[in-house]
């Protein structure tokens, strides 16, 4: 009898188990006339429509169901054009969050999220957000990519506030969509709704948070039929004014260019700018850079930032390649003098195909050429002009194989190539990878294996690297084991991005999280790690590195804080300081440590601030480094936010390259020196409503190196031997460094239609580098406004055309005639 009982209770364990993973299902109805987007549910459509609700929390805590007053009923239909959604959010309207932001950004804002997979396969998600001030976001998501905000659809919404809640009503054109021509189709579907105050997040399809990706979670949306994907062609036509004035100097230019995308197939799509233009890119943070290793900074052209998710498999693609500074050097003699060296080279067109079949083979192709590039020389005896070439005619090119299998898995083949003409250096990159989830979603295995070639004057060089992890993804407690390699003939670095090469490195990961509140915190998480490296060639050991991390957010103020701390215990083996090969400096037993607070940015006055600093445990030598910065921000109401922020670091008595000297033999010369720099930055957005913005960036960086007089010279065994020679002596007393920009933008942007934008932007910038290290900051800011200033204006009108919309009215005429 206890058997049969036992036996009983376990089958019906099993049964709620499976019924418990069962997706949910929503029934779509065609509608015969298609609803008015205009928040106001009265349309006929919506009185007969399938009503999904019984949302689950996921976040913080997990199951809950909402109370009756806070419920969420969303319907959906669809006609030959588009997918329409309608979401009744009940709620008290004096709780509801409605800060108004710029696209994509989430900001202190409800939000009702609609999430479609038409190829229902878990890892290719189009993702729909609308806030309650009105504000869209949208991006697209899958598991080894994450989100990706860059991608922006057209699409129409709208959002009413009622006396108990808020209504937001959808329509996504099929065009913003990639789907199969099937008569009958099932698509994967997800609501989301987020209350800002709390933080609390819940969605139609419960989410099981501790393993797998978030798309297995996905109900169903069934009862789609005989619906065509459209011509998905769209123009976008721009035109920029643009007025550049620097030191007397005044430019007036008008561009004229277009974007297009268009739909080769259901499912894959052409991307490509003609005549771009990228004058109203944000700025760089331009920062002083002492290390051993060139300065990069964030791509900041749409173009290169939207759908390219299939192009950053295996992270051999850094688009900021394809126009950056010019490769090649100048030869220039004794009497001769650089007129003019270009920052940039310019871009005669990209373009991209991607997309993905219903079996999950993900293409992309990507190819970009820029123009031949030159300086111009004076002789400084006769005058003459001549021209030498810096960047010949280049191509970019990118070739993409991706098979998803399993709803969580992936090979991928990637192939980069660049090739300038004449007698440049080319490059070329083939990676091969794996990303492998079993089934249940609890272990993870990712392995790349990469090759380079280098085409320079002296030959071809070739480059292998590898890595792999091997890691626990589900429960509360986490580990991982990583190995990566690469040897010394491996560089990526004409289409991709790689600071150092020759490396053999270990790495051990434990970490725990939590999935549910504790009594005064809704989540928290640590990690500890243990790192071992080694060169590959020649094998020998370079140092050892291990640490703890921790943050955690508050229970009822939402405050979120943390640290860590990392040290690098024993002998340090640095083989790139010295800038020479084979050479090495050593340092000992550092320890770097830092702790952060973010406070509730649901108020109107918030805060986040950190300080950190480094100390050396080694014998004779008294390196030591502070920092802080403490950035409060003010939402003075939904539509004007101030953020600003400031930043403090000191150096003291740091020891590193300085240059080699020539009096010495060649010698690599060290220095001791002292660092201090501080940055300002001010944003400011005021929104007028989702379709009208002001924005302010401003930014001031200054950074003052001074050297002690004191030389080192690195030894062979990796040591440094304090000399009797002073800078001055070996002609080094240049090496002092004080470096200061500025720039700030205004800009107002108006979308006058969808899709459509006016942006008026001005801007200014400033720049002073020179030696003397004695001038403080407010000296250096003195200094800087007295070098010439760059003011620029530009204007740019940008509108959106959709084919099927032109076709319509064609049409129309046609009939009227």
């Amino acid at each position: 009898m206890k058997f049969r009982t036992l036996l009983i209770l376990v089958l019906i364990f099993q049964s709620l188990a499976l019924i418990a993973q069962e997706k949910k299902k929503l029934q779509i109805e065609r509608a015969t006339i298609a609803p008015k987007i205009d928040g106001i549910l009265d349309d006929e459509v919506w009185t007969s429509a399938e009503i999904a609700t019984d949302f689950i929390q996921f976040r913080p805590e997990v199951g809950n169901r909402l109370p009756e007053d806070q419920r969420t009923e969303v319907k959906v239909t669809y006609d030959d054009h588009a997918i329409y959604v309608a979401a009744y959010l009940f709620d008290n309207p004096e709780n509801i969050m409605k800060q108004l932001t710029s696209r994509d950004n989430f900001g202190q804002a409800d939000f009702f999220g609609l999430i479609l997979n038409p190829n229902n396969d878990a890892q290719n998600d189009a993702e729909f957000f609308v806030f309650a001030s009105g504000t869209q976001a949208d991006a697209v998501a899958s598991p080894s990519n994450g989100e990706d905000f860059g991608w922006n659809a057209v699409w129409d919404s709208a959002v009413k506030l009622t006396n108990d809640g808020w209504i937001v009503e959808i329509k996504i054109p099929y065009r913003a969509l990639r789907f199969s021509n099937q008569e009958v189709q099932t698509w994967g579907v997800q609501f989301h709704r987020q209350f800002r105050r709390n933080r609390s997040r819940y969605t139609w399809n419960p989410i099981d948070v501790t393993k797998g990706n978030i798309g297995l979670y996905h109900g169903e949306l069934i009862g789609l039929k005989n619906i065509e994907p459209p011509i998905r062609l769209a123009l976008y036509p721009f035109s920029t004014g643009i007025v550049n004035s620097f030191d007397d100097d005044t430019e007036i230019d008008i561009k004229f260019g277009l974007d297009v995308k268009y739909g080769i197939t259901e499912n894959f799509t052409l991307d490509m700018t003609l005549v771009p233009d990228f004058s109203q890119a944000g700025f760089d943070n331009l920062s002083l850079n002492l290390g051993p290793f060139e300065q990069t900074f964030s791509e900041q052209r749409q173009f290169f930032t939207e759908g390219v998710d299939l192009f950053n498999k295996g992270n051999l693609f850094f688009s900021r390649r394809v126009g950056s500074r010019p490769t090649g050097g100048v030869n220039v003699s004794e009497n001769e003098e650089l007129l003019e060296h270009p920052s940039t080279v310019k871009v005669l067109n990209a373009a991209k195909i991607s997309g993905r079949t219903k079996k999950g083979l993900g293409v992309g192709f990507f190819n970009a050429v820029t123009e031949k590039t030159y300086v111009t020389i004076r002789n400084s005896e006769t005058g003459a002009l001549r021209k030498e070439v810096v960047e010949p005619l280049s191509n970019y090119n990118i070739i993409v194989l991706d098979q998803q299998f399993n709803q969580n898995s992936s090979v991928s083949l990637i192939n980069t190539n660049v090739t300038r003409n004449g007698h440049f250096r080319d490059g070329n990159v083939t990676g091969l990878l794996a990303d492998i989830s079993n089934k249940r979603n609890t272990y993870n295995i990712i392995g790349e294996a990469k090759m380079s070639n280098v085409n320079r004057l002296d030959g071809v060089s070739t480059g292998i690297s590898t890595f792999f992890l091997a890691r626990k993804i589900h429960g509360n407690y986490r580990y991982s084991f990583d190995h990566s390699y690469a040897d010394t003939e491996y560089d990526i670095n004409d289409l991709g991005l790689i600071f150092r090469n020759n490396y053999n490195n270990f790495g051990i990961d434990f970490n725990y999280r939590t999935f549910e509140p504790t009594k005064k915190l809704n989540n928290y998480f640590w990690n500890a790690y243990v790192n071992y490296t080694r060169l590959a060639d020649p094998n020998v050991y370079t140092g050892m590195s291990f640490g703890i991390s921790a943050d955690a957010q508050t229970k009822e103020s939402l405050h979120n804080f943390g640290g860590n701390i990392n040290i690098q215990a024993g002998k340090q083996f640095d083989y790139f300081e010295p800038r020479k090969p084979g050479e090495f400096f050593i340092y000992e037993n550092r320890i770097n440590s830092n702790i952060w607070l973010s406070s509730n940015y649901n108020n109107t006055f918030a805060i986040d601030a950190n300080i950190g600093g480094v100390v050396f445990f080694e014998n004779n030598r008294d390196t030591s480094e502070y920092w802080f910065g403490l950035n409060p921000r003010v939402r003075f109401n939904d539509k004007f936010l101030v953020v600003y922020s400031f930043d403090y670091n000191d150096v003291f008595k740091d020891r590193g390259y300085a240059n080699n000297s020539n009096s010495l033999d060649d010698e690599i010369v060290f220095g001791q020196r002292n660092q201090t720099t501080i940055v300002n930055r001010i944003t400011g957005t005021y929104n007028f409503n989702p379709l009208h913005s002001l924005g302010l960036t401003f930014r001031n960086y200054w950074s003052v190196v001074d050297y002690e007089n004191d030389v080192y010279l690195l030894q062979d065994n990796g040591r440094l031997l304090k000399t009797e020679n002073s800078f001055e002596d070996l002609g080094l007393d240049s090496s002092n460094i004080n470096y200061s920009t500025w720039n700030l933008d205004f800009n107002y942007t108006w979308q006058f239609a969808p899709g459509s934008f006016l942006t008026a932007l001005y801007r200014n910038q400033l720049f002073n580098s020179d030696d003397v290290s004695e001038r403080g900051f407010g000296d250096s800011v003195s200094t800087l406004f007295e070098q010439p200033i760059l003011h620029s204006f530009s204007l740019r009108l940008q509108y959106f055309i959709d084919y099927n919309n032109l076709k319509n009215v064609f049409k129309k005429n046609d009939k009227s005639a």
